[in-house]
């Protein structure tokens, strides 16, 4: 029952000291009473019983005393809460025949008394005369303490998990019903009988609606072009020359190999820092050497008490700024790399290759949304935003031509300005950036390569497109949304000179050979594919390469929903597992026919929900698609407040009240979990989301609503705890070519 006394330090059993009783008696602490018999002759044919002066324990009428449960072969246990006004309590065993009418057997000798949580006698032995004359002799344990009211419910809560299986238990993980009837449960007195339009409801101003919007304008804002005072000139040659970078760079120490050995083939490339000897801070009395390889780097110490050396680790302010907001695998992998890594792999620059129309800029937007969602601070600039604030948004495509040397050197420009733009955020602390533009060229990425030198990690990202439908496509989406062609009245002027624009840049292409990188290959149609990697290794570069292996643009909606409202809902508790309210079960009625109207043209779709029942309940009238159970989709573990109310936790643990409110975030509940756990738990169902082809109807619960809810909409991971969900109500998030649409529709209030 989780309520034992405390352990003095040489193993006694103690009550607690009288100002810990007093303490949990402010708090309104209960008297829990644990009673626990032992004979290790018993037949088993008698089973112990308690009863005494007050109702709790039948009020001395032996048909109504409080059965022991079997704690073993030997040892049979009954744990109760005495009632605040029935703290002096007389009781004794006795024993009761299992299978006959017999009477039962009382225990010889004077009541056992407690008093205000102390007995007035050390436990005696139990002793039964049988009517035989032999006499049973118990070993009798008992155990008094004043416990939390949470504590209790915790153990309420185990007894109902073991004792009273849920409604849905049996059901298989993964399971199909029939189509459902026209009619009856699912007929029109609980059916939508208007058009699904009806029950549309205004989506919030901060809703997941990107497809309305040009991707590019969504990138970061041009700092060193815009409020300007101290931007950097550069001295820029497409030949490759040295950059001139801002004097006020502090540059690092690093052991660079001649870059003209470096660049040219597609061998593997090592930057090593130079690791100098330097000694360390007295501690305990001991002195020792480190190897310094940046700020963040493991110090080995040697204890006094060991002789084995211990990891000392100390974050330095830049190694913490670039710590990601996160838990679980996230945190260790990160925590890992500023311990191991090189300075300059702290940060990550993404940089995108290919011709235009193959879909950089959008693949450049949903991996900055993943990152950000995983908690690493994520940026997204894209150069031809730069190009349009310095040189103009009417540009023609002979500004693109390999032979314009003035066009040239003013896309460089433009180019050196937002990488560096991108170092500064990066150096502020900054993780994760991603550089959007062509960079075709062999010239463009080695100049890239050369500013990067001992600032951050490069990975090329390489994008290409073979099929000539999903270029058509792009091409024509790009006339009627890039600024560049706001101002071009004629659509087919403005189709063709993107198409010479686009054969300026086909003439000069030059594929990723050198360096890290990633190339993906005919992907984005979402059949079959190719993606190839070089020289990609660590936590992060992995999680972007299975991120990038599952992504398509196949257009699918997903349709997010929490549970009916639960009997747990109704009273006011989180967590627990309860069953659904009269009103719950008309909503999962309701969502069945509005599943099959709003799905009745697909070919196929399935049904997730978590492993609670409320979700699975909910589920259960929707027939014709596979249905299959998530434990990540599982509510967020409240821990020891489960089946509490907030106005229980707020009495009752004022602390972890106060905490909670200071930070929604990463306030993990005692023994539960935050929603940086939970964010962590449901990467592989946004994984399983994008890689989906078929439409998704998730059941869920709010937490995780929430979470995911943020990943589609991109919003910032200290508002997911704060984002609305309501109940009865379904998020439709659209997912395509153009981005993500959302829908709202209220089926119940």
């Amino acid at each position: 029952m989780g309520a034992g006394s405390s352990k003095n330090p040489d193993g006694g059993s103690l009550h607690g000291s009288e100002e810990e009783r007093d303490s949990l008696e402010q708090a309104g602490g209960q008297l829990y009473v644990s009673l626990k018999m032992e004979n290790h002759k018993l037949t088993g044919d008698l089973i112990p019983h308690v009863y005494g002066s007050v109702p709790l324990v039948g009020s001395w009428d032996p048909s109504k005393a409080l059965s022991m449960e079997r704690e073993s072969a030997s040892m049979w246990e009954l744990s109760f809460v005495v009632p605040p006004n029935h703290e002096t309590l007389d009781f004794k065993f006795l024993l009761k025949p299992k299978y006959s009418n017999a009477p039962c057997i009382v225990e010889e000798g004077p009541n056992r008394l407690l008093i205000g949580g102390g007995f007035k006698e050390d436990a005696r032995l139990a002793l039964f005369r049988l009517d035989t004359g032999e006499v049973l002799e118990y070993q009798v344990f008992v155990n008094a303490d004043r416990v939390s009211p949470f504590d209790l419910a915790a153990s309420w809560r185990a007894y109902q998990d073991n004792f009273r299986p849920s409604a849905v238990r049996g059901i298989p993980d993964v399971s199909i019903n029939s189509v459902p009837q026209t009619g009856g449960e699912n007929g029109s007195s609980v059916g939508l009988e208007l058009d699904l339009e009806h029950y549309v409801v205004p989506a919030p101003s901060t809703s997941a609606n990107s497809a309305f919007v040009y991707a590019a304008n969504m990138t970061e804002n041009p700092k060193s072009l815009v409020g300007g005072s101290g931007s950097s000139s550069y001295s820029i040659r497409d030949g490759g020359a040295p950059i001139d970078r801002p004097a006020t760079i502090k540059e690092m120490e690093v052991l660079v190999p001649d870059p003209s050995n470096v660049y040219q083939g597609s061998g593997m490339v090592e930057s090593k820092s130079v690791g100098t000897f330097s000694p360390h801070q007295k501690q305990e009395s001991q002195r020792g050497l480190f190897v310094d390889r940046g700020v963040g780097s493991p110090r080995l110490v040697k204890s006094a008490s060991s002789s084995t050396f211990s990891t000392d680790l100390y974050l330095g302010t830049d190694a913490k700024n670039s710590m990601p907001a996160a838990a679980g695998a996230v945190a260790a992998a990160a925590v890992a790399d500023q311990m191991l890594g090189p300075k300059e792999d702290r940060h990550l620059a993404i940089i995108l290759v290919g011709l235009p129309a193959r879909g950089k800029t959008f693949t450049a937007a949903k991996l900055t949304r993943y990152l950000r969602w995983l908690g690493h601070d994520t940026k997204h600039f894209n150069v031809g935003k730069y190009r349009r604030l310095k040189h103009g948004a009417n540009q023609s495509a002979d500004f693109f031509r390999a032979d314009n040397p003035e066009g040239i050197e003013a896309r460089n420009e433009v180019a050196a300005l937002a990488f560096e733009d991108m170092i500064s955020w990066m150096q502020e602390g900054g993780q994760v950036g991603i550089f959007d533009a062509t960079n075709s060229t062999k010239n463009r990425r080695n100049m890239l390569m050369k500013l990067a030198e001992g600032r951050c990690k490069i990975i090329f990202l390489e994008t290409i497109c073979n099929d000539v439908n999903i270029i058509e496509r792009n091409i024509r989406l790009k006339i009627q949304q890039s600024p560049d062609y706001a101002e071009e009245p004629d659509f087919e002027a403005g189709l063709q000179d993107f198409k010479t624009r686009l054969a300026n840049y086909e003439k000069v292409y030059e594929p990723v050979e050198e360096g890290s990188y990633i190339k993906m290959i005919d992907m984005v149609s979402g059949h079959g594919g190719q993606i190839r990697v070089n020289n990609i290794s660590g936590y992060l570069p992995g999680r972007i390469v299975f991120f990038l292996v599952n992504t398509h643009l196949t257009p699918r909606p997903i349709l997010l929903t929490r549970h009916g409202e639960s009997q747990d809902n109704v009273r006011g508790r989180i967590g627990g597992d309860s069953a659904l309210s009269a009103a719950g079960e008309l909503y999962s009625k309701k969502l069945a026919n509005f599943v099959e109207k709003r799905l009745k043209s697909e070919r196929a779709a399935s049904i997730w929900t978590s492993t609670l029942q409320r979700t699975i309940l909910t589920a259960s009238p929707i027939g014709g698609f596979p249905k299959i159970q998530w434990r990540a989709l599982d509510e967020i573990n409240a821990g020891v407040c489960d089946g509490m109310s907030y106005e229980e936790i707020k009495k009752n643990m004022p602390e972890e009240y106060e905490s909670r409110k200071k930070d929604k975030l990463r306030y993990r509940y005692p023994r539960g979990e935050s929603y940086l756990d939970v964010i962590q738990r449901l990467e592989p169902v946004i994984i399983e989301l994008e890689r989906q082809r078929a439409p998704v109807v998730m059941i869920a619960h709010q937490a995780v609503l929430r979470a995911l809810y943020a990943y589609f909409a991109d919003r910032p991971l200290k508002e997911i705890p704060h984002i609305e969900v309501p109940l009865h109500t379904i998020i439709e998030i659209q997912m395509g070519v153009t981005g993500v649409q959302e829908k709202r529709y209220k089926l119940m209030n």
